[in-house]
């Protein structure tokens, strides 16, 4: 079994894991993360679903969630259990992601600045591939290949946001 538990594959398993009961308590599993920061490690549970993700939520899905991961213990080490919101300004990683977003504005950040788009900008998501994504910026579709790009998150207009609030 200790094969089975390399820190590679952590998230994945977890999150084969837990989606089945995420998306009975009415979620979405939006990611899961399993990272070291300082001395601990974190498993990060990322849900969402339409309208806002309360703390109430958050606690309700870690209720549901504690078990299962006790019985079948997939992480060799001691680490904290989080489950979050997946936030405003969520990154987008999974084919569903990019789905959900197509037309959408989204923030791309680059690992080097491409021509004369720099190394952050914010466009419109056109298309993606395994290849790479399509964004359209000032009327034009841009192809960018995906091992040039850093991060896409979506894109949030906080002062539409401040506005209606």
């Amino acid at each position: 079994m200790a094969n089975s538990k390399n820190k590679g594959n952590i998230a994945e398993r977890v999150e084969e894991l837990l989606r089945g009961t995420v998306e009975e308590l009415g979620f979405v599993l939006w990611d899961v993360e399993y990272k070291k920061e300082g001395a601990d490690y974190n498993l990060i549970v990322m849900i969402d679903k339409e309208g806002e993700v309360t703390l109430e939520d958050c606690i309700a899905v870690t209720d549901a969630v504690n078990p299962i991961l006790d019985e079948a213990d997939p992480i060799e080490d001691s680490y904290y259990l989080e489950v979050s919101s997946a936030g405003l300004e969520r990154e987008l990683k999974k084919s569903e992601h990019f789905k959900k977003y197509l037309g959408e504005n989204v923030d791309v950040k680059l690992f080097a600045p491409a021509d004369t788009l720099g190394k952050v900008f914010t466009a419109q998501l056109v298309d993606f591939s395994e290849e790479g994504y399509t964004f359209k910026i000032n009327g034009e579709d841009i192809n960018i290949e995906k091992s040039k790009v850093a991060s896409i998150k979506n894109s949030v207009d906080y002062a539409q946001i401040f506005k209606n609030n």
